[in-house]
């Protein structure tokens, strides 16, 4: 009898097929699945019972019918008000005046005036009203009376009996009996039941009227989608816009109005319409009114826009579909699209969408660029979509100052030549020093032989606000922010406007809330393209886009902050606008960090690497009206020319590159300016000595004080 022998140690070598033991693996059973908690359970079935279509079903008609109630006794009681008082007539007269129209202002006051003389009549009566009711009550008493004898001695001759002469007043006086009886039996109930008919009234005027939210109404009664617009509903809208030539040069019309209308044409998500005013109305009439005229068409302000064509006296509707510019638009194609490249010289930068749903594209070559708009709309977004799509170009190189240093270009640390990020005053040194960096690589430019091509150079400073408004000077008193002559920033970014475009240098700014302070006037009107997001006012739309496209319908204080985000209006020659019209309106492509990190990524690959400058590095300072002064030595005074070769001699580093105007430009900040001597220019040592111990005696007082 043979035994199984169990081998306990692992063998050296592989069992052969016949002799494998065989193997048995042991699976444990799982362990069981942990009981939900009873919280969690709860928690659950609440939440799929609160959200379940039946639920909602009942929540909507609960709040229906409880609000059909109490908007009922709403336009009971302001029915009741209206018929009682004259708030009906002075209400129409104060819209009557308000639409401009005096005649019909005037036909409300008279029917007021009528109105008021009758219940002046009315009231009069009620003074005199008792007196003839209590004789009234009396005359009829008596001659009810009179009549129920007269008809009981007529029953007392015909029966013989004289006790029927009372009979009728017996019988009268117990129907007066039984009737209080049924009162007070019926009063009790009535007490109880009349609220339940009042409210039931009252639900019932109000359901009439559909006096709830559209969410609560039932489904064949909400009208999520708006209107369809029809010649019909445009004239009318037109009609009732409160324009009193308008409005009676329609109803004149034969046609009723429908010859000023142009075909409606869809265009993307909406529909647009040209519309010929009559003679006698502007077009800002019918601009100034875009929110009467959007609730006409039954839509919001924000889903109607008005812009003025090159025909005359000739606006043009565009209306959205109802809730349509709420959606958001695609994604860019810079995300979608991963073999994209771009051409700075005949390319277009994928932006966004205009209100037509057509792709708007943006020309950047050799256009200095401008965006606006209030905080936290999307400017910083829009203006780095474009950064992106030009970086795919591989011979464009970038300098860039964020003012906000939050991280939002952080992505093209090792694409910009130039990269500082920050909001202090240091930082706004750093960028300034940039740009004039920028001004000295454009005069080099310039120098160049005629024909010669220049790679792009992009200066972008964003927040450029930040650098306007700061109160840093340089060691020569001297300004970085401001808007004068002397301002460092101001002055770097209006020479690039001036003369970098011939030579490919641009200057790019995205700034917000804009005043006279933020972004002076020729800073702003150096921009070929002006793009602006949502603002606060006119006078703001105006800053950021000029006097001609505001007059020319465009709005960007008419969008909606926060809803309108990344939403621009847009004036340039570098993107496609319909003929005769000043702006364009883009609903731009949001490209998130993560993304633009990856399209910097590919930018990157095109490029041998480069190596991206967190500072600027500063020249070792020299103090100019000391070294003017050590040149000049004992001498009284020293021609102008000899200064500067003194001066060359000294540092030529520092000052083999001076010219007259810079020699001039110190001495007259220190108050020792050259005058002539003997026809030619001279610098006096008295004057600069002079000035060397004022600036010292400043210093003394401002570190004593």
């Amino acid at each position: 009898m043979s035994e199984n022998v169990v081998r306990l140690h692992k063998p050296n070598h592989p069992p052969t097929p016949d002799t494998a033991p065989t193997v048995l693996t042991v699976v444990p059973d799982a362990p069981p699945a942990r009981p939900v908690p009873l919280w969690v359970r709860s928690g659950r079935a609440v939440k799929t019972a609160a959200t379940h279509e039946s639920t909602r079903a009942t929540v909507r008609a609960v709040a229906r019918h409880s609000l059909y109630t109490l908007n009922g006794g709403r336009i009971v009681a302001r029915r009741a008000w209206d018929g009682r008082t004259g708030s009906r007539y002075e209400r129409m007269i104060r819209a009557a005046e308000a639409a401009g129209n005096l005649e019909a202002a005037e036909e409300w006051e008279e029917r007021l005036q009528r109105f008021r003389a009758a219940r002046h009549h009315r009231r009069m009566d009620l003074l005199h009203s008792p007196v003839e009711a209590a004789k009234g009550v009396a005359v009829g008493a008596g001659v009810g009376i009179g009549v129920l004898v007269a008809l009981g001695v007529v029953m007392a001759i015909n029966t013989k009996d004289v006790g029927d002469v009372i009979t009728p007043l017996t019988a009268t006086i117990d129907f007066i009996a039984l009737l209080i009886r049924i009162v007070q039996i019926v009063w009790g109930p009535a007490l109880s039941i009349g609220p339940f008919l009042a409210l039931l009234a009252l639900w019932s005027v109000g359901r009439k009227q559909h006096a709830a939210p559209a969410w609560a109404l039932p489904a064949n009664l909400r009208n999520d989608e708006g209107e369809p617009i029809t010649p019909s509903i445009v004239v009318k809208a037109l009609r009732d816009l409160g324009v009193p030539a308008l409005a009676r040069a329609i109803k004149e019309m034969g046609d009723a109005g429908a010859s000023m209308l142009g075909p409606i044409r869809i265009a993307g998500c909406g529909v647009e319409v040209d519309v010929t005013l009559p003679s006698g109305v502007s077009t800002n009439e019918v601009q100034n009114k875009r929110r009467k005229l959007a609730e006409n068409l039954t839509r919001h302000e924000h889903e109607v826009f008005i812009t003025i064509p090159q025909a005359a006296r000739t606006v043009r509707l565009w209306i959205a579909d109802s809730g349509a510019l709420d959606e958001p638009i695609g994604p860019s194609p810079l995300v979608t699209d991963e073999s994209m490249t771009a051409d700075y010289a005949k390319g277009r930068a994928p932006w966004g969408q205009d209100l037509r749903g057509d792709a708007a594209a943006l020309s950047l070559y050799q256009r200095h660029l401008l965006i606006t708009g209030l905080s936290n709309q999307g400017k910083t977004v829009a203006l780095r979509s474009l950064a992106l799509w030009l970086a795919l170009d591989k011979s464009v190189q970038f300098l860039m100052g964020d003012l906000k240093g939050v991280g939002d270009w952080a992505m093209f640390d090792g694409l910009a030549t130039t990269l500082i990020q920050g909001p202090t005053d240091e930082h706004v040194i750093q960028v300034t020093e940039m740009v004039e960096g920028a001004v000295d690589e454009m005069n080099r430019r310039i120098q160049a032989p005629p024909g010669t091509v220049f790679p792009p150079l992009i200066v972008l400073v964003d927040e450029a606000q930040v650098a306007f408004m700061c109160p840093a000077k340089d060691p020569e008193k001297r300004p970085y922010g401001g808007s004068k002559a002397n301002s460092r920033y101001f002055m770097a970014v209006r020479k690039i406007h001036n003369q970098g475009r011939a030579v490919n240098v641009l200057m790019w700014q995205g700034t917000q809330d804009p005043t006279n302070e933020n972004l002076p006037k020729l800073v702003r009107e150096g921009a070929h393209t002006r793009a602006s997001l949502a603002l606060g006012t006119e006078s703001q739309a105006r800053m950021a886009l000029g006097d001609k496209a505001v007059d020319g319908g465009a709005a960007p204080n008419l969008l909606r902050p926060g809803l309108d985000r990344g939403t621009l209006v847009v004036a340039s020659d570098g993107i496609t606008i319909p003929a005769g019209q000043s702006s364009i309106t883009v609903r731009t492509h949001y490209i998130d960090d993560d993304a633009a990190e990856a399209i910097t990524d590919r930018a990157k690959a095109l490029r041998d690497g480069v190596t991206t400058l967190h500072a600027i590095e500063r020249e070792e300072e020299h103090d100019q009206l000391a070294d003017i002064a050590a040149v000049i030595g004992d001498a009284t005074r020293v021609r102008t020319k000899d200064v500067l070769a003194r001066l060359a001699t000294r540092n030529a580093d520092a000052y083999g590159g001076w010219s007259f105007i810079d020699l001039k430009r110190v001495l007259d900040d220190a108050g020792a300016e050259p005058y002539k001597s003997d026809g030619v220019m001279v610098v006096a040592r008295d004057r600069v000595a002079r000035a060397l111990a004022d600036r010292d005696n400043e210093g003394s007082a401002s570190a004593t004080g």
